[in-house]
C-alpha cells in the first residue's frame, strides 16, 4: 500500500460515515406520505418532524464547533452516528406524534454533534495543497447520503413496513465501530485540542458572511420544502411511494454529481460565479418539472437537483475562506445554524399547502432562489471571471 492510499484511508471512512449520519433527515422526509396516509397527519404536523430535526440540529451544531474549537471537547463520532440511527429508527415503532417528535429532536442532537467535530478531524488531515479535494470528498459523502435516504427508506417501508426502520440501526453500528478504532479517543481528542486556538473572536468578525449565511438558508428552505414534500406531488401525480421516492434519490444524486462538478467549476471560474450560474439554472428547471410530464419533467428534475445542489460545498468553501482559523464554528454556522432556519420553512409550506393546494406551495419555491442568487451578488467577496480577480 502506497503512503497516498493510506493517507486516504481516513477521509473514505469519514466520508462513508457521513453518507449515513445524513441518510436519516431524508428517511423522515421519505416517510411523511405514509405517516399522512397512515395516521391522518396534516401537511403541517408531517412538516413538523422536518423543521424539528432541523431546528434541534441547528441550534446546537454551532455549539458543538465553538466547544471543538475553543476546547477540544468533543463527543466521539462513533456516538454520534449510534444517537441518530437509534432515535430515527424508533419513528417506526409509533404513531404518536409527540413521541415522534421527541425522537426527530433527539436524533438531530447526534447529527448536531458530528459534523462540526468530524470537520475538525477532516481539517487536521488537509494541507494548502489537498484542502479542496479533502473538503470535497468529505461534504459529498453527505449529499450520497440524503440520496440513498429515501431509497433505504423505500426499501425497508416496501418490504417491511414502517415497524422495519429498526433495520437502519445496522450500518450505523457498523460504521461506529470502524470508526472507534480509526479515530481513538484519546489520541484524537489530543490532537484536535494542539490544533484548537482558545482566542475569543469578536462578533464583528463573522458580520461579512451574514450575505451568505442568508443566502444558504434561503436555498436550505428550497432544499428541505422539495425533499418534503416533492413525494407527495408526484403521488398525486400518479405515482406510487415506491416510484415517488426513487425519484427523489435520483434528483439527490444528480445533486451529488453537482456537488462534484461544483468544486471543480468553481475553482476555474469562480466560487461566487459558478453559485449565481447555479441558482439561475435552478429556476427554469423547476417549472419544467412543475408544468410538464413524462421524460421531460423527470429530466428538469435531475437538472433541477444538480443545478440546487451544486453550490453547497461551494457556498461552505467560501465561509471557510472568509473566516479562517474557525473550520468547525463556521461549519456549525453554514452546515446547522443556516440549515435549520431554512427548515423552519417547510412547516410554513406545509401550513399554505394546507390552505391552498400542494402545487401553489411549491410554486413559490422559485422565489427563494432568486433572492438568495441576490444576496451572493451582493457578498464582499473577489469575483475571479466576470468582474476580473
Amino acid at each position: 500500500m502506497t503512503e497516498n492510499s493510506r493517507d486516504s484511508i481516513p477521509i473514505l471512512w469519514l466520508s462513508g460515515a457521513h453518507v449515513i449520519t445524513d441518510l436519516y433527515l431524508p428517511v423522515v422526509t421519505a416517510i411523511i406520505p405514509l405517516l399522512i396516509s397512515t395516521y391522518g397527519f396534516s401537511y403541517f404536523l408531517a412538516g413538523m418532524l422536518v423543521t424539528i430535526y432541523n431546528v434541534t440540529s441547528s441550534m446546537m451544531q454551532p455549539f458543538f464547533g465553538w466547544m471543538s474549537d475553543q476546547y477540544g471537547i468533543v463527543i466521539h463520532i462513533s456516538v454520534c452516528l449510534m444517537i441518530s440511527s437509534v432515535f430515527i429508527s424508533a419513528m417506526g415503532l409509533s404513531g404518536d406524534i409527540y413521541l415522534l417528535l421527541l425522537f426527530a429532536a433527539l436524533a438531530a442532537l447526534g447529527h448536531a454533534a458530528f459534523h462540526p467535530n468530524a470537520f475538525s478531524i477532516v481539517n487536521s488531515l488537509c494541507t494548502p495543497e489537498n484542502r479542496g479535494k479533502i473538503t470535497s470528498l468529505f461534504v459529498v459523502g453527505g449529499n450520497i447520503g440524503y440520496a440513498v435516504g429515501p431509497l433505504l427508506a423505500a426499501g425497508i417501508i416496501f418490504y417491511f413496513g414502517l415497524s422495519g426502520l429498526p433495520l437502519l440501526v445496522i450500518p450505523a453500528l457498523l460504521m461506529a465501530v470502524v470508526l472507534w478504532r480509526s479515530f481513538p479517543v484519546k489520541n484524537g481528542m489530543a490532537g484536535i485540542r494542539r490544533r484548537s486556538s482558545v482566542d475569543r473572536v469578536p462578533l464583528a468578525t463573522y458580520r461579512p458572511i451574514v450575505p451568505l449565511f442568508s443566502a444558504s438558508a434561503l436555498r436550505a428552505c428550497a432544499i428541505f420544502c422539495a425533499l418534503a414534500f416533492f413525494p407527495s406531488f408526484l403521488i398525486n401525480r400518479g405515482l406510487d411511494l415506491i416510484s415517488a421516492d426513487i425519484l427523489i434519490s435520483v434528483m439527490l444524486l444528480a445533486g451529488v454529481a453537482g456537488q462534484l462538478a461544483g468544486g471543480h467549476l468553481s475553482d476555474i471560474f469562480g466560487r461566487k460565479e459558478y453559485v449565481i450560474a447555479g441558482s439561475i439554472l435552478a429556476i427554469p428547471s423547476f417549472y419544467g418539472f412543475i408544468f410538464t410530464t413524462g421524460l421531460i419533467s423527470v429530466c428538469s428534475l435531475l437538472v433541477f437537483g444538480f443545478a440546487l445542489w451544486s453550490g453547497f460545498a461551494v457556498t461552505v468553501a467560501i465561509a471557510h475562506e472568509m473566516i479562517p482559523g474557525k473550520v468547525a464554528f463556521t461549519s456549525g454556522l453554514m452546515l446547522g445554524l443556516s440549515l435549520g432556519i431554512g427548515g423552519l420553512g417547510v412547516a410554513l409550506f406545509g401550513l399554505i399547502a394546507d390552505r391552498y393546494s400542494l402545487e401553489s406551495a411549491l410554486q413559490l419555491l422559485p422565489f427563494l432562489i432568486i433572492i438568495a442568487g441576490v444576496l451572493i451578488y451582493l457578498l464582499k467577496y473577489p469575483w475571479k471571471s466576470w468582474h476580473g480577480s
